[in-house]
């Protein structure tokens, strides 16, 4: 075969584009739901009358699900055939998302977002699989940037069009938005993907399900509900705890004993996937978590519109579009010991303005900070999901890439839960203002009419106060946002004991099919 027919066959054609089409529209409503919907929070604060740590659940819950399907779309595809299970995972996000817009109470968001989720956790899984198909193992490099647009696009596009939405509109219209986007994909899905040849799969670990994921909501559940109770002796705090703590125990010493277990717990056994998947988890916990934060901050205490606050929080998008497709070349070329800590050395150096934020801290400031924690980012995560898998043997691969993401999806379950915890503690401990409650009878601070005038300024019409006392709220309310900040900081910076240990000399890859030849296998990103 000569050279020109060589490159001719590694080009994308025409058929897998259409394919890739299909993917590429799932993969922008899946990723494009987390961001856009981290810009609202605080409007579900005011129109839910509910905690900071009680709406986080509408992005815990979410990426609680998942965890849960990733796992599962791989037996269920080649059980009932890929066409037919991503169609499925397109409905069920898009009447998922239907769902969502008719929400009166915080409670049933939370309830359907989980069955987004559940829609939104094979989108991308799948996705790579039908893709990986079409073009062939040699061809997944250019699948791979194809996918990348809407990865890298999310972070930026999310929170400006959310906060557009909700700006323009109304919060619904952040999930409405989906409903035809969903039906055009349905409708290509059916005319340009290939029939199914389902065939029969190994079994299934429904016990293992059945374990991790309720054991994890509960524990979550628990822990999420300490601000409110404000302590730990409550039954409503120590009770879900525990059952959920037991619950995750059971399921590791269980995980052991499948031939096919949910999570395959043996592959740990494996040092540098090990110490890649532990440096990952820790830095998921702190970096998502925090960057929740990071627009609430902008619309609570510095009173910014929500569009406003999607357009702030884009240098960090941007940053990672830049080092992103730079770090995935390194990868290859150099040891990931010595790129990732200093990827990690400019998140530490950006992160650190957040933890001295106060109601008048420069925005320029702010702005490179997140430029500079975005270019950390971009250059963090992909190579140490690369890393993570990159020793393992051929037969391991899919196994490895299943744990490597449920741990993603699980860290970012933990930091949102907990990050939203802290806050809303340290908010609780703002002085009430003597003779004014809220409609619930409960007295309200200082810093909760602070934050409560910043979006409805007509508040304060209606309940004259000195305005000293919203002075007072507002840097009570940024030293509760500072204090959350230190805590994610401390975990990034806890981050470098393990990336320490990544491996510093050039590892020979293990993804040897029977040929010799390496096979690359796709990472998926939420």
């Amino acid at each position: 075969m000569t050279q020109q027919s060589v490159a001719t066959a590694d080009k994308l054609d025409a058929a897998v584009l259409k394919v890739a089409g299909v993917v590429v529209l799932g993969a922008i409503m899946s990723i494009l739901d987390v961001t856009v919907v981290s810009v609202a929070l605080p409007t579900f604060q005011s129109e839910f009358d509910a905690s900071y740590a009680r709406v986080a659940w509408t992005m815990t819950a979410y990426t609680l699900a998942l965890a849960t399907v990733i796992p599962l779309s791989g037996w269920a595809a080649d059980r009932f055939g890929t066409k037919r299970l991503y169609m499925v995972a397109l409905a069920l996000f898009t009447i998922g998302s239907g769902l969502c817009a008719t929400a009166d109470t915080i409670g049933e968001l939370i309830g359907y977002r989980v069955l987004q989720g559940l829609g939104g956790g094979m989108l991308m899984p799948l996705g790579m699989t039908i893709m990986t198909r079409a073009a062939g193992p040699h061809r997944i490099g250019r699948l791979m940037a194809v996918l990348g647009i809407p990865m890298l696009l999310g972070p930026i596009g999310g929170p400006i069009l959310g906060g557009w939405l909700i700006d323009t509109a109304s919060w619904h219209w952040i999930f409405l938005i989906n409903l035809p986007i969903g039906v055009v994909a349905l409708i290509y899905a059916q005319m340009a993907l290939p029939k199914d040849a389902p065939e029969p799969s190994e079994s299934f670990d429904f016990v293992g399900m059945l374990m991790l994921s309720p054991g994890l909501a509960l524990f979550l559940y628990g822990v999420s509900s300490l601000p409110e109770a404000g302590t730990f002796t409550e039954a409503k705090v120590w009770a879900p705890m525990l059952v959920g703590g037991v619950l995750v125990v059971a399921f590791v010493l269980y995980s052991f004993k499948p031939r096919h277990p949910l999570l395959d717990l043996r592959l740990f056994r494996n040092r540098s996937l090990t110490i890649a998947s532990l440096t990952l988890f820790v830095f998921i916990i702190a970096f998502m978590g925090a960057g929740l934060l990071f627009p609430s901050y902008f619309l609570q205490v510095r009173g910014e519109t929500t569009l406003a606050a999607g357009l702030l929080m884009a240098p960090q998008g941007l940053g990672a579009m830049i080092t992103m497709p730079i770090a995935g070349t390194l990868a290859d070329r150099v040891p990931i010991g010595r790129t990732v800590p200093f990827a990690l050395g400019l998140i530490v150096v950006g992160f650190f303005s957040f933890t001295q934020v106060d109601p008048q801290t420069s925005y320029w400031l702010l702005g490179g900070s997140l430029f500079v924690m975005g270019l950390g980012m971009g250059g963090t995560m992909m190579p140490i999901m690369t890393s993570a898998l990159r020793t393992l043997q051929a037969q391991e691969v899919a196994r490895g890439s299943t744990l490597v993401n449920i741990l993603q999806q699980i860290g970012g379950s933990v930091g949102a839960a907990v990050m939203s915890v802290i806050l809303t503690n340290e908010l609780n401990g703002s002085r009430p203002i003597p003779g004014l409650v809220d409609e619930s009878g409960k007295p309200v601070t200082e810093a909760g009419l602070a934050i409560a005038s910043q979006q409805r300024p007509e508040l304060l019409q209606q309940m004259p106060v000195d305005p000293s006392i919203i002075e007072r709220g507002l840097d009570f309310a940024a030293k509760s946002f500072a204090t959350t900040f230190w805590v994610a900081f401390a975990l990034v910076v806890l981050t470098f004991i393990p990336a320490a240990l990544l491996p510093r000399r050039r590892q020979p890859a293990q993804l040897d099919d029977p040929q010799g030849e390496l096979v690359k296998t796709p990472v998926v990103i939420h």
